[in-house]
């Protein structure tokens, strides 16, 4: 079980969930609360986040990506898990989130929204094919260097305006900014992920918009990853008139990490600052909600 656990790399998970935190709240914030619709949207999340994560231990498994990276080890690669093993987690996984993602749109919509319903479930297939695809078969996209889109759009774009339009049924185009935020948060982690491992990847033929772009490069793509969501939270704020300064302390922080990764001179310099990001947006998505809740 614990070798289970630890391809399921718990720590990603509370960045999987900030997006529908944001989501939820600002729902709440206009008027609109259901608990079931929360907890089933953190479920399914959080099930695509760990079928994700066992599917690219299995693609870079079997593709040979993992032999010599740095940072966390990969089981499939470690030969603790066999690939056939994480092949077989990688479907039931996908089935179960898919269960209750139907369960979830079915809280949401009920009989009498048919059309919003078969988008939804259109968009929960899409959803479990692009955790899948990432690093499984010949056209994954991740060797391709369209992970960053994927990430921006999923972790960022359908998880906070696609959870508040659980709530809602309507889109409100102000929440496009947080959403940016968390998206583009998210995407931070991967070009960490892919700066640390960019030799790795250019040997396993790996072509991550970091190795397409090389690290000097990929460093001031990285600041614009960190500062524009700066940018989005602030623009939001003043737009809805709330406070911004709870949330000042995160970036505060982000502004910290920056200078790291402006210093960094070896590849395991980037592993231990993808925690701090992807906790630091977990925070951010915790302090919007609270600020939300307290002002309603």
């Amino acid at each position: 079980m614990k070798h289970w656990i630890q391809a399921a790399r718990l720590r990603t998970l509370p960045l999987s969930v900030s997006g529908i935190i944001v989501g939820s709240a600002y729902a709440y914030y206009q008027g609109f609360s259901d608990w079931r619709i929360v907890i089933l949207a953190l479920l399914t999340t959080l099930g695509l986040q760990v079928l994700s994560n066992y599917a690219n231990d299995y693609g870079d498994g079997v593709k040979g990506t993992d032999a010599n990276r740095i940072g966390e080890k990969r089981l499939v690669a470690a030969g603790v898990i066999t690939a056939d093993q994480m092949k077989g987690a990688v479907i039931i996984t996908a089935v179960l989130t898919f269960i209750i993602a139907l369960l979830l749109i079915y809280v949401a919509f009920g009989k009498e929204n048919f059309g919003l319903s078969l988008i939804f479930i259109l968009l929960g297939i899409g959803s479990i094919g692009a955790a899948i695809k990432y690093t499984v078969g010949k056209s994954a996209y991740g060797y391709s260097g369209f992970g960053d889109v994927f990430v921006f759009i999923f972790f960022g774009l359908v998880s906070v305006v696609g959870s508040n339009f659980l709530f809602t049924h309507f889109i409100d185009w102000k929440l496009f900014l947080p959403a940016t935020a968390i998206g583009l948060l998210s995407v931070a982690v991967l070009n960490l992920n892919n700066m640390r491992d960019i030799e790795n990847d250019k040997i396993a033929g790996k072509n991550t918009l970091v190795v397409k772009m090389g690290l000097e490069v990929a460093k001031k793509y990285h600041e614009f990853l960190i500062l524009t969501p700066f940018i989005s939270i602030l623009v939001f704020s003043l737009i809805t008139k709330l406070s911004f300064y709870t949330i000042i302390l995160v970036f505060f922080m982000l502004a910290i990490h920056l200078k790291t990764v402006k210093k960094a001179k070896k590849y395991e310099d980037f592993d231990p600052e993808l925690k701090k990001v992807a906790l630091s947006t977990f925070a951010l998505s915790l302090l919007f909600w609270l600020t939300l809740i307290f002002l309603n």
